[in-house]
């Protein structure tokens, strides 16, 4: 999220490939949506996140998800905000194919000085959990804590924004989400960015379901408005 005096801000990648080799096809598409209001008081953020993932053949799904995430942020002091977020994701290729969940919390300000900016989060978070391929679906308590970095780099004109978050159960630690996210980005003109984007995730389950390791590597262009 953007924490300056901006008050509305949207960002958009956009990818889609098709190819056809005696009647072999692949088809990939891919989109991200980031957007953000402000209040006029600049106190009050707004702000939404989507992205829809697709790689299909014949004969399999290479890659198939989305995810929808939507956040309210209030500023209490210089130092505190309080966060609420709920979130809607899906991923065939993964063992929990779909997840719901409703959070809120506290996010500190750690560090804020020339070019660097620094943040921390807490927040409980209920989901709901579904297992497509068993019709399992579970109900959680979880604890959400994340570490968020954007770093400016003024003479390479380079952003680089980073975040890691661990996520357990209140009841069983072992079962338990690591999530990062990297992001580089450099901008071309006022309104488009070359942009580099790296996601790793490791999911434990400590239980009878398998665990889940993910990466994604993709380079691109983004649109700012």
């Amino acid at each position: 999220m953007h924490t300056d005096s901006i008050r509305f801000v949207l960002s958009s990648d956009l990818l889609f490939n098709y190819t056809d080799n005696n009647g072999e096809y692949i088809l990939q598409i891919g989109s991200n949506l980031t957007t953000q209001l402000k209040s006029r008081n600049l106190k009050s953020i707004y702000f939404f996140i989507g992205n829809v993932n697709l790689i299909r053949s014949k004969d399999e799904d290479f890659q198939n998800s989305y995810f929808l995430h939507a956040r309210f942020n209030q500023k209490l002091t210089e130092v505190f905000r309080f966060e609420a977020f709920v979130q809607n994701q899906n991923n065939q290729k993964l063992t929990i194919s779909e997840r719901n969940l409703l959070g809120l919390g506290l996010r500190l300000k750690l560090l804020s000085k020339s070019g660097s900016l620094v943040y921390f989060g807490n927040s409980y978070i209920y989901e709901i959990e579904v297992v497509d391929d068993t019709g399992q679906k579970f109900y959680n308590h979880r604890n959400s804590s994340y570490i968020s970095l954007n770093q400016n780099f003024k003479k390479y004109n380079l952003d680089v924004t980073g975040t890691l978050y661990f996520q357990p159960l209140y009841n069983n630690i072992s079962n338990h989400r690591i999530l990062s996210q990297f992001k580089a980005q450099m901008p071309l003109t006022k309104r488009v960015s070359f942009s580099a984007l790296y996601n790793y995730s490791v999911i434990n389950f400590n239980s009878e379901l398998e665990d889940n390791r993910s990466s994604n590597v993709s380079f691109g262009f983004t649109l700012n408005l």
